[in-house]
């Protein structure tokens, strides 16, 4: 299937329009909700960082006075986006793979290396959720306040569990896609390509 066909961006990579159906059908639905939350957290984050850096801009070189909050919201959103940027990247492919053996077996070698590589991936992403929520867990114990925003500082690291976990889902669905489907996956919906520009199916 083309490019076009498959409605890829361009230059991106091969992706499968439905990559999970039948009794896996809740996987797919599973994976939408996760792809719906991704979308609206990065897309508000990456826009209020931008907004409030402006306006401290603003503020400094108009008004002669900075925003007092901007750096530790900015901090929040950095936490924020990098932990929830983990399970899109996930999602979409691009996360840097070494892959000079891998690239140099056959198809159904790549395969069960690709599901090894899912599973080992999603195991690690779980634990260093589990050890991203004990973590939170003494943070919140200790009942410390951001002083600028007045928000428990718990409340920034939430989202290092939450990405983390999301990753290994990814990751497990990508497993389960090339345990069920012909062609070699690199995510639940991203078909593995030796195009110098990867195509969405």
């Amino acid at each position: 299937m083309t490019d076009t066909e498959g409605g890829a961006d361009p230059g991106g990579p091969p992706r499968d329009k439905a990559p999970f159906s039948g009794v896996l059908r809740p996987l797919a639905w599973i994976d939408g909700g996760i792809a719906r939350f991704e979308a609206v957290v990065l897309a508000l984050g990456v826009t209020i960082m931008a907004a409030v850096s402006v306006a401290n801009v603003i503020g400094r070189f108009v008004l002669g006075e900075s925003l007092f909050f901007v750096e530790e919201l900015n901090r929040f959103l950095v936490v924020l986006i990098t932990f929830v940027g983990l399970g899109y990247a996930a999602r979409m492919g691009r996360h840097i793979r070494m892959s000079a053996i891998y690239d140099a077996l056959p198809d159904g070698l790549r395969k069960g290396l690709m599901v090894v590589i899912c599973l080992v991936t999603a195991g690690v992403m779980f634990v260093l959720a589990w050890y991203a929520y004990g973590y939170v867990l003494s943070v919140y114990e200790t009942g410390r306040i951001a002083p600028s925003l007045r928000i428990p500082v718990f409340v920034t690291f939430l989202w290092v569990p939450i990405g983390f976990v999301i990753t290994g889902i990814q990751y497990l669905l990508t497993a389960v896609a090339n345990l069920t489907r012909p062609d070699v996956y690199i995510s639940a919906s991203v078909i593995d390509s030796y195009d110098e520009t990867e195509t969405k199916v």
